[in-house]
């Protein structure tokens, strides 16, 4: 499973007009589920991102969780992630799982990392979404479930 999380001060998806996710604060997550992949390493992801202290803190360190500033986060499934564009100017998406293996375990992301207390919300899953966000910082990180990187 890979990510990219970025921190928000604020993030919303829509599709075909329609809001179906925002949050404030917190982290937007863009996450593509590999082939391979299993619910633990949505349980994995989900502590990563649970933990990452990446909010400043009294001393304007990098020190304190979603958790200690009551963030929340706006999780996107992204396929593209997976894309393999090594060879050629076409990506391969052969490294991503499928829908019906996908979608399943982006639910189990998102109760994992709603049992850590962490507001979710989600975009929808195999649409065309818009999605909007101020990144603070900006503050990107990448995750791997494998630890490629």
């Amino acid at each position: 499973m890979r990510c990219v999380v970025q921190k928000v001060t604020h993030s919303s998806v829509t599709v075909d007009g329609e809001l179906v996710g925002k949050i404030g604060a917190g982290f937007m997550v863009l996450v593509g589920v590999e082939n391979g992949d299993t619910e633990a390493d949505a349980a994995y992801i989900a502590g990563k991102i649970t933990g990452l202290r990446i909010f400043e803190d009294a001393d304007d360190k990098m020190n304190l969780s979603l958790a200690d500033v009551g963030g929340d986060v706006l999780l996107v499934s992204q396929f593209t992630l997976l894309a393999d564009a090594r060879k050629g100017r076409r990506p391969s998406f052969i490294g991503a799982a499928r829908p019906e293996v996908a979608e399943p375990l982006c639910e189990v992301l998102k109760q994992k990392i709603e049992e850590a207390g962490v507001h979710v919300e989600t975009g929808r899953f195999q649409t065309h979404m818009m999605v909007d966000l101020v990144n603070d910082g900006p503050v990107t990180i990448l995750l791997d479930s494998h630890k490629n990187f």
